[in-house]
């Protein structure tokens, strides 16, 4: 698995190296995400990962490889790279990055929800990746509306004008009505889409389903 940590100098490899997709999962660590859902988002990442379709997906690929990289958000102050860029090219890595994702810990203080905020960070992971990749992926999930700092609209607009795609995964525990915001005010770009998760316990399956999307590529239903 070749790990590059956020800032450092891009070694000669990684600038030619093409992937499928370069893709940012970002993780809710506001105050409305209590331990035990947490640990539910990081153990369903992980779960997804070690499924064979999953990895079946990333090989069918046209270089058969993708680049994932984990951040953990809350408020407009608190984002943080939690597990740097991976490239995955075979179930073995696929394998080794689950096992990473479900030990990492909550890596930043627990703050108020900045939807906007994650996704210019999560941009800007992307617009630094050290790869070159087809498609350009921000794949959030949160179970509650932005209440702190830029608006996820205006984020919105600056985003996929860089051509980078916004999907979301509301988790519908606490807001009947998210999935209508998150497609309101939060997804664009090409080919965006959302799948919610009605709550923590269905967001393995939810995350699964969003990650073959997403690995598969448009087309797939």
């Amino acid at each position: 698995v070749l790990l590059f940590a956020a800032g450092e100098r891009r070694p000669a490899i990684a600038q030619a190296l093409e992937v499928d997709l370069a893709l940012v999962l970002a993780v809710d660590c506001s105050y409305s995400v209590d331990a035990r859902e947490f640990r539910l988002q990081m153990h369903g990442l992980a779960e997804a990962f070690r499924r064979p379709e999953i990895h079946k997906a990333i090989g069918n690929g046209v270089f058969g490889r993708i680049a994932v990289v984990l951040v953990q958000w809350s408020d407009d102050i608190n984002q943080i790279v939690a597990v740097p860029w991976v490239v995955i090219s075979h179930g073995d890595h696929a394998l080794d990055f689950a096992e990473v994702i479900d030990a990492t810990p909550r890596k930043l203080a627990e703050g108020g929800t900045a939807i906007g905020a994650a996704l210019q960070f999560s941009a800007a992971v992307l617009l630094t990746a050290p790869v070159t990749a087809s498609r350009r992926v921000i794949d959030i999930s949160s179970d509650g509306r932005n209440n702190r700092g830029v608006r996820p609209s205006l984020a919105r607009i600056e985003i996929i004008a860089q051509g980078i795609t916004i999907n979301a995964l509301p988790i519908i525990n606490e807001w009947p009505t998210l999935d209508k915001y998150f497609e309101h005010q939060v997804v664009g770009g090409p080919y965006h889409f959302l799948i919610v998760a009605n709550d923590y316990d269905a967001y393995a399956e939810a995350i699964y389903r969003k990650l073959l999307r997403e690995i598969t590529g448009p087309g797939i239903s």
